[in-house]
């Protein structure tokens, strides 16, 4: 069976593209999640995998500059009351300079490249996803899933970007999207003066904020195209979970549940 998706670039992940940028992107996309809710909404999925895992901890796996994750982090401890948690941001490309201002007692930045794919068995915990899922390539994202049924750890896929619709819509989103980024950019903390003459001058941040977010509907795996990466991943002690969230707009999310003894699989 054919994938829907489609593996189009992003300016977001080339070499060349100015780490200016892609921090000013980053900014933009800060927005994006804090209008969509996706902190609560990331909140709620991770609640229903403390059961599954030991220590109360959160491994954010393509972490980037960080993303919404710190936040979550901060509702499940302060909304939720859940004690001693842990989270652990980690990605391939280290942003080491993040490292050293994110790193506390609650939130350590890792500044060794962590492989997705090859977790190693000293990060134990609730591993997620943001957003970064649709990044990667089929052979690439079926062996993170495998990895985390493989070390028995739970796993939390997340994404705000949709490809429900046809195809042909995925393109509309340009327009959209180019003029969003007028609107949103003076809710971005931390803005420069580069942002701003990028974006309302010399309107560069706009294209690419506009591009890449056309493209990720594009690369976002569909509920179907989840079913293709998951085809002989089951098993009696680990279950996967697919579905869609409801709300300002239709997030797609995959959870995977490693089996206690006490559990019974249910088909």
């Amino acid at each position: 069976m054919k994938m829907k998706r489609i593996h189009l670039f992003e300016f977001e992940d080339l070499s060349w593209f100015p780490n200016s940028m892609r921090a000013s992107l980053t900014r933009l996309l800060t927005v994006m999640h804090n209008l969509l809710n996706t902190q609560k909404d990331v909140a709620k999925l991770i609640l229903r995998l403390f059961d599954h895992s030991a220590p109360t901890s959160i491994i954010d796996l393509c972490s980037g500059s960080g993303g919404p994750m710190p936040g979550v982090a901060t509702l499940l401890k302060n909304h939720y009351s859940i004690k001693n948690l842990t989270l652990t941001l980690t990605d391939l490309y280290p942003d080491k300079n993040l490292a050293g201002k994110l790193n506390n007692n609650d939130i350590i930045y890792l500044p060794a490249p962590v492989d997705a794919t090859d977790v190693p068995v000293t990060l134990q915990g609730i591993r997620t996803m943001i957003c970064s899922f649709h990044h990667m390539k089929p052979d690439t994202a079926r062996n993170i899933l495998e990895n985390a049924k493989d070390s028995k750890q739970p796993i939390c896929i997340f994404e705000i970007s949709n490809n429900s619709f046809p195809a042909f819509l995925w393109w509309i989103a340009i327009p959209f999207n180019f003029i969003t980024a007028f609107f949103i950019t003076p809710l971005a903390k931390g803005l420069t003066w580069q942002q701003i003459l990028l974006t309302y001058i010399l309107p560069v941040i706009p294209f690419t904020f506009a591009w890449d977010g056309a493209v990720s509907n594009a690369r976002t795996y569909t509920l179907t195209d989840l079913d293709i990466l998951l085809e002989g991943l089951y098993s009696n002690n680990y279950r996967w979970e697919k579905g869609t969230i409801s709300g300002k707009s239709t997030k797609l999310y995959l959870l995977g549940f490693p089996i206690q003894a006490h559990e019974k699989v249910v088909d």
